[in-house]
């Protein structure tokens, strides 16, 4: 795996492999187009979470206010913790911090920088490696503008911790390469950053570059241990720099989130069907990028037959370009030679992982620690693609330095075989006239790359510059084309009117109108927004309104519990109620201040109990109904009384005492110092920011102020600048015991030292 010093013609011609970089960034610019120009904009994930997260971040930034806290979801969500904030991706951070407002196409122009920075980090590899420029222009296309990244490109997620792998793996096989501790120190850096996107992808590439550090070293071991070991102690000391406190209040978010280890049987449901590696050949063989009625590819019960499988139809969607699959194909023989055989025996490894259930493989690394966190091992396929272009660039190298011969046969044969299964499995599934086009298309693309991988030989010894422009129009051609932007990875930016900075959406101008109208110096009113579109439930973190639900498939097990709130509330079935919060009519709705409620559909429809004379109807407007909750409570209340309740049971059994909430607070019996009741006294907001809120009070005899957000370990209180304990009030909420007269009540949110006190108090 170190640089090799094989003779070629191109050896130490640097100005190739820069003229091959600036051919990538041409062809990717190409082929980025259509999100770039903002026609189109990446959808789903992208916008209802990614977008929206970053919408928050900047608007907080911009605003002088902290990120580490938002109260505009979930009746209060602790950011700094959940991998989903982004407060710890530095691409969207340095948006954030120069761009109060971001929109959709500077979003998009992040994961389109990252997958430029890691293509060219693979071409740097490569150099390194003296592998051939060809090689390393081809590697590069299709990892960044193929495979997964391609197809799930909606998943922002993890196409950055790919391209965070990337970085990290020039950097790392530098470091150890030349023995460079400030590469090994870099390398852990990156890797924290990687890491830091705390998902499968970011888990899978971290085994695979210890793989190959741990094959690095062992190759001569008793030449490079010593000169590695400072590399990968300074590479670790920097990982554990970077990923350190985010790491920790990550875990700590998990011990208290609703996010359970998740068992063998759920796991599997994600597997990848075998026959979805098609997609590989012919691009849309299965008609993945038309309409949902056009699918036919695995899973579809109707053509597959009925499994267990719930996976979207992208994910197994995996082409990354003619010519790599070609070059694969011609080059099998040699991905058996040392400098490229650990990719091809990891790549074996991430396919065996991402079938899943379709071998015996996955049951047995489902015990290695951290595979149980993650639900979709089809997700493998990130790296799989990754590893697959580092081995098509080679089988480029070698064609280009030893040239064709009988491995052109070979791969002739090989393309030639797996074109004609995709003709096969579409007869079978009587879908030939459908795949006809796919089909077509996927036979010019194979025949020409044939022909470009015919020609490599020669043009690599008497026109070099001539064939990286050959590969760079031909890559690019190719994946614009085959990978071009479709339902799953493309959609018009009015779409998402609804998350856009300025956004005049009548719906979202009048439930503004409707708040404003109830604006008092106690109030800060929720809204719900149940089951109307996908992109609407975390509108609230850009446009600074508070929903009472969310989505986010981390949230706070005490919300889960006392509300059964799912991740998301796209649809009907997703709006799910709990003993506690029965209906849309329920003491906690009142509690939780929540004033409106808007719906695509009538509420009796999602709320058996739902009855219109409790609730003012505003009407609709674009099909959105908005009714009004009279019975919403204030956000901050002076109570003058106690009830003492047992929450655990309260929770199960949803039988709310019969109390006047603006009069009497629930809490647990040990938090009543004194029973009797006194009257209650007045309360007024002086300033609510994310993370300290003030507040001013005012009580003849004294009481308890109560703080309509969610409880949580890491906020902390003072009265007139003195320590006092925040109480679980009225089941999930906040109560902080105030005495007689006029006193100023601040919250301030604490996560270094609410994490540290609850370590200490393990």
């Amino acid at each position: 795996m170190s640089p090799t010093n094989e003779p070629s013609v191109y050896t130490g011609r640097l100005y190739l492999y820069f003229f091959a970089s600036l051919i990538f960034v041409a062809g990717a610019t190409v082929i980025f187009w259509p999100w770039l120009s903002g026609a189109v904009t990446i959808p789903w994930d992208a916008k209802a979470q990614a977008y929206s997260q970053l919408g928050f971040l900047a608007r907080t930034l911009a605003a002088g206010d902290s990120p580490f806290w938002t109260p505009n979801v979930f009746t209060g969500h602790p950011q700094i913790a959940d991998p989903q904030s982004l407060i710890f991706s530095p691409p969207f951070l340095l948006l954030a911090l120069f761009n109060p407002a971001p929109s959709f196409r500077a979003a998009d122009a992040v994961p389109f920088v990252m997958l430029v920075l890691g293509g060219l980090s693979i071409i740097g590899f490569f150099r390194d490696r003296r592998w051939h420029p060809a090689g390393a222009l081809v590697a590069a296309f299709a990892f960044s503008f193929g495979g997964s990244n391609a197809w799930r490109l909606q998943h922002v997620g993890e196409v950055l911790s790919l391209c965070w792998f990337a970085l990290t793996l020039f950097a790392l096989a530098r470091g150890l390469d030349r023995g460079s501790i400030l590469a090994g120190f870099l390398a852990g850096v990156l890797a924290g950053f990687m890491a830091l996107g705390r998902d499968q992808i970011a888990m899978l590439c971290i085994f695979i570059l210890a793989a190959y550090a741990v094959t690095f070293v062992l190759g001569d071991l008793s030449g490079r241990l010593k000169r590695s070991l400072p590399v990968l102690s300074a590479g670790f000391i920097g990982g554990v720099l970077t990923i350190g406190i985010p790491i920790a209040l990550t875990l700590a978010l998990a011990d208290e989130s609703n996010r359970p280890e998740i068992d063998y049987a759920g796991a599997i449901g994600g597997s990848l069907p075998p026959f979805s590696l098609l997609s590989a050949v012919v691009a849309n063989l299965f008609g993945v990028d038309g309409p949902m009625k056009d699918f036919w590819g695995p899973p579809a019960e109707l053509i597959w037959g009925p499994s267990h499988l719930a996976l979207a139809r992208n994910m197994g969607a995996i082409y990354f370009g003619a010519i790599p699959l070609a070059a694969l194909a011609c080059g099998f023989a040699s991905l058996r030679e040392t400098r490229i055989r650990i990719f091809a025996v990891l790549a074996i490894i991430m396919l065996l992982y991402a079938v899943g259930s379709y071998t015996p493989f996955f049951g047995w690394v489902f015990e290695i620690p951290g595979v149980a966190l993650y639900r979709r091992p089809a997700d493998a396929t990130f790296p799989l693609c990754a590893l697959l272009a580092i081995c098509a660039g080679y089988g480029v190298h070698i064609l280009a330095l030893r040239g064709g011969g009988m491995r052109l046969v070979w791969g002739a044969v090989i393309v030639a075989a797996l074109y004609a299964l995709c003709v096969g499995v579409a007869i079978d599934k009587d879908r030939f006239a459908q795949s006809m086009p796919a089909l077509i298309t996927g036979a010019v693309a194979l025949s020409c790359a044939m022909l470009v991988l015919l020609l490599a030989p020669v043009l690599a010894r008497r026109a070099p510059v001539a064939l990286i422009l050959l590969i760079g129009f031909g890559m690019t051609v190719d994946l614009s084309i085959n990978n071009k932007p479709n339902e799953s990875t493309a959609a018009s930016p009015l779409d998402y009117e609804i998350l856009r900075f300025g956004s005049r959406d009548e719906t979202l101008v009048r439930m503004r109108a409707l708040l404003a109208e109830q604006r008092g110096p106690d109030r800060r009113d929720r809204v719900e927004l149940a089951a109307i579109d996908y992109n609407w439930p975390n509108a609230g973190l850009v446009h600074n309104f508070d929903h009472d639900l969310g989505f986010n498939p981390v949230r706070l097990k005490l919300f889960v519990d006392v509300t059964h709130a799912q991740d998301q509330i796209a649809i009907p079935d997703q709006r799910t109620f709990s003993p506690l919060y029965a209906g849309f009519k329920s003491p906690l709705a009142d509690l939780m201040g929540v004033r409106l409620v808007l719906s695509r559909y009538p509420l009796g429809q999602l709320d058996p109990t739902f009855r219109e004379s409790d609730f003012i109807s505003h009407g609709q407007i674009n099909s959105i109904y908005i009714w009004e909750n009279p019975r919403a409570l204030p956000r901050v209340m002076m109570v003058g009384s106690a009830q003492a309740v047992n929450f655990e049971s309260l929770t199960g059994s949803g039988n709310w005492p019969k109390v006047d909430f603006t009069q009497t607070v629930l809490l647990e019996s040990d938090d009543i110092l004194e029973p009797r009741s006194r009257p209650k006294g007045e309360a007024r907001i002086l300033r609510y920011r994310n993370t300290q809120i003030d507040i001013e009070v005012n009580s003849p005899e004294g009481g308890w102020l109560v703080l309509n957000d969610i409880w949580h370990p890491w906020w902390q209180a003072k009265v007139d600048g003195a320590e006092a304990s925040i109480l679980q009030a009225n089941v999930m909420f906040r109560a902080v015991a105030v005495p007689a007269g006029q006193h100023r009540v601040q919250f301030t949110f604490h996560p270094l030292s609410g994490l540290w006190n609850q370590l200490r108090e393990r």
